[in-house]
């Protein structure tokens, strides 16, 4: 693994590194992601390039290749990363998405949809004068609020992104 993944401007080697990867990650499986995948993308997360390879990762993370295969079949899946030849090589490179959490939370804002349309179906099927059918509206409703605010959400962000000094 190159010294630029591991190493960062600021000094910060590998313990530190580790440390905070290990650390993310095992927030992120608190709030509900497969373990290794959470591994996996605090690794790609914390990388200077935001890619490594199979290799890269089960050294930096001491884990097995087919553990970073399920982790990285699992991230692939749910569109956190994309699989991109090494040029000249035959080896694959895994890459954290440029607009990662932008579109995260665009498919999230899919999933509301959906789940909204069932709950209203679900609040006339239960009766919307019953106790189930009211609370199973007002979930929906809930659901419907926060589809419409996420536009806002991201839109706001864009022209945050678009205010910050850039990057040399």
């Amino acid at each position: 693994m190159g010294e630029s993944d591991m190493t960062r401007a600021d000094g910060t080697g590998d313990d530190g590194v580790s440390r905070f990867v290990e650390r993310f990650a095992a927030e992120m499986t608190a709030a509900g992601m497969q373990r290794m995948a959470s591994r996996v993308f605090a690794a790609l997360l914390a990388s200077e390039t935001a890619s490594m390879t199979s290799a890269e990762l089960a050294e930096q993370l001491r884990i097995s290749p087919a553990a970073v295969s399920g982790a990285i079949g699992y991230l692939t899946q749910v569109g956190m990363v994309s699989r991109e030849r090494d040029p000249g090589t035959r080896r694959d490179r895994y890459v954290l998405h440029n607009e990662l959490w932008y579109e995260t939370f665009t498919r999230r804002d899919q999933v509301l949809v959906r789940w909204e349309q069932v709950l209203q179906e679900g609040a006339e099927t239960l009766g919307r004068d019953t106790a189930a059918g009211r609370r199973t509206a007002e979930t929906a409703e809930f659901f419907a609020f926060l589809h419409g605010e996420m536009f806002g959400i991201m839109d706001r962000w864009r022209a945050h992104k678009a205010s910050r000094p850039q990057e040399v």
